[in-house]
């Protein structure tokens, strides 16, 4: 008798944007094909691309310590979004929720060649489905008043938390929200967070960041406060 065992292939990513053949071997340090290097800041090998449909980055698989995280990779390097970007890394090693995803902090790349730095950003990998497609995968049946009333209350316990903090989230939806296997929502997507200021507090205009049909009215005219979360 022969037995046979399938074994997955391990691959290390190259996560340099202008790189034609990013997939390398697990036991290669650097790329075969554009020579960056593939264990970033020396410790986190990528193993999958988890989304390439952000505005500003891609999201990757990695691993560190035999550990599965998340690796947030900002493509777009508009001084805007690079703002963003850094407060976002700044809010998620701050706050410490079992509802938002715990941050390790900001690295930042080179690729070989390049002169143009990667900005990176480790965090916690939430294991689940985000609402919208827990949604579709139900048919969109609508879900019972006992859950609905739970499910807001996490949310309203995970808001707390960040508006204590003095920063708001500014893109509560479906698609941003997770539900873990346990039951537990996890709020992600901290890319468009915003400190509460004296000029937002004074209903002074501020950057006009919203998803239609969640946001409300004030938000979309550019006057967003923590209390518009709750509104969506």
């Amino acid at each position: 008798t022969i037995n046979c065992q399938l074994s997955t292939k391990i691959m290390s990513l190259c996560i340099n944007p202008n790189c034609s053949q990013p997939e390398n071997q697990d036991q290669q340090l650097f790329c075969q094909s554009c020579g960056s290097e593939l264990l970033l800041a020396g410790r986190y090998q990528v193993m999958r691309l988890l989304s390439d449909k952000g505005g500003f980055g891609n999201t990757y698989e990695v691993s560190h310590n035999h550990q599965l995280k998340v690796l947030k990779v900002l493509t777009n390097n508009h001084p805007k979004a690079i703002e963003l970007f850094h407060k976002e890394a700044d809010v998620l090693t701050q706050l410490n929720h079992p509802g938002i995803p715990k941050g390790e902090g900001e690295l930042t790349y080179f690729p070989r060649n390049s002169q143009t730095p990667l900005h990176c950003l480790v965090m916690e990998k939430i294991e689940g489905m985000d609402l919208e497609e827990y949604q579709k995968k139900r048919n969109n049946q609508p879900i019972d008043q006992a859950l609905a009333i739970e499910w807001l209350l996490q949310l309203a316990n995970i808001l707390n938390e960040v508006h204590s903090h003095n920063f708001f989230h500014r893109d509560i939806k479906p698609s941003n929200i997770i539900l873990r296997a346990d039951g537990q929502l996890t709020l992600i997507d901290f890319g468009a967070v915003r400190q509460v200021t004296a000029t937002i507090l004074g209903g002074g205009q501020n950057t006009g960041i919203f998803t239609p049909g969640f946001a409300p009215p004030e938000q979309e005219k550019g006057y967003a406060v923590p209390q518009s979360e709750f509104y969506a």
